[in-house]
């Protein structure tokens, strides 16, 4: 059985990233691995770096040139009081909505957000609105 490890997000600044995404979701750090090009945290069955653009070399990957989005990354919260909780957080994080809490069309509620650095996310509750 593939089971998910990491989810990644690249950051032009490792440690304000870092410290969005851990203070808004109340993160553990991953204290063993880190590193000054890495951090990583718990984040339920999976975890999720914040690698710094120096990574890109150590992977033997590109980066990339452009615009535009090439993924997202989808945090689910236990209720939808919580994604509204949690919208108004980011937002004074320095967050951008882009999409306010909506009811999807498959039954979700999330709301579409960018980090501080432009990188798209969401916050989730997966079942109907009550």
């Amino acid at each position: 059985m593939t089971t998910l490890s990491y989810v990644n997000i690249f950051a032009r600044q490792l440690e304000p990233l870092a410290a969005f995404y851990s203070g808004l979701l109340g993160l553990e750090e991953i204290v063993d691995s880190r590193s000054s090009i890495f951090r990583g945290f718990r984040c339920g069955d999976a975890s999720l770096g914040i690698s710094a653009s120096d990574a890109y070399e150590l992977l033997g990957l590109r980066q990339p040139t452009g615009e535009g989005e090439r993924n997202i990354v989808t945090f689910d919260v236990e209720s939808p009081t919580e994604v509204e909780r949690l919208v108004e957080a980011a937002k004074g994080l320095g967050a951008e909505v882009v999409k306010e809490p909506f009811e999807t069309y498959y039954g979700w509620y999330q709301a579409v957000l960018r980090d501080p650095e432009g990188n798209p996310f969401r916050l989730n509750h997966p079942g109907r609105r009550v």
